[in-house]
């Protein structure tokens, strides 16, 4: 048996249907259960920045989480399939008003992704003080906390809406499966059977 653990939301609803067109049955949660246990499965809801740890420590054999969480938390795991669902893109954010200036030694960045938007910015050769935040980040140039924001980007219509526009992309991101290293040794075949069928199905 697998365990696989699933971001809440529509990336788990999504991942579920890919299961269920490959061994052509449902997969349903019940009402605030957080696992579903199947005789092939055991799904696990959990927070979407909680999936690498859990898959780190071995409380799951596999997980599915955007590549940009991948990215931020750099944890020692397999990359094993871009599922090609919950594309979006990490951008850098401002004021309408406002421009990146490639000259400015530093900038204050609010982001909840410290790393991403740390190296970011040191490539370019700017000094980043990052302002960790979890939520509303969009918020946080217009009060005047911050220059500018890191965060993710699905159609641009919250940072509009909020007097900001999108002055650079720094990664586009989609959900990927990933596995804990010693699962993909003692479960190799299992989980190479799944690879494979779960590479059959993704979205175009």
């Amino acid at each position: 048996m697998l365990s696989v653990a699933l971001p809440k939301g529509r990336i788990a609803d999504e991942t579920l249907g890919l299961f269920e067109n490959i061994f052509e049955k449902k997969f349903i949660f019940e009402d605030r259960k957080l696992i579903l246990k199947d005789k092939d499965f055991t799904f696990l809801l959990v927070r979407n920045q909680d999936v690498p740890v859990y898959v780190l420590h071995q409380a799951a054999d596999l997980g599915v989480v955007g590549l940009d969480v991948l990215k931020e938390k750099e944890l020692d795991l397999v990359d094993l399939l871009d599922l090609n669902i919950g594309k979006c893109k990490v951008c850098v954010g401002m004021k309408n008003e406002d421009h990146l200036d490639p000259d400015k030694p530093s900038i204050k960045v609010a982001s909840k992704m410290e790393n991403i938007a740390r190296k970011h910015f040191s490539s370019k050769a700017i000094a980043a003080e990052i302002i960790k935040l979890y939520g509303s980040i969009e918020l946080a140039p217009i009060v005047g906390m911050c220059d500018a924001i890191v965060d993710i980007v699905e159609t641009g219509t919250t940072m509009k809406q909020n007097g900001l526009k999108v002055v650079e992309t720094i990664m586009d991101s989609s959900a990927h499966l990933i596995s804990n290293k010693n699962s993909f040794i003692s479960k190799k075949e299992e989980i190479l059977s799944l690879y494979e069928r779960l590479a059959k199905v993704i979205p175009a």
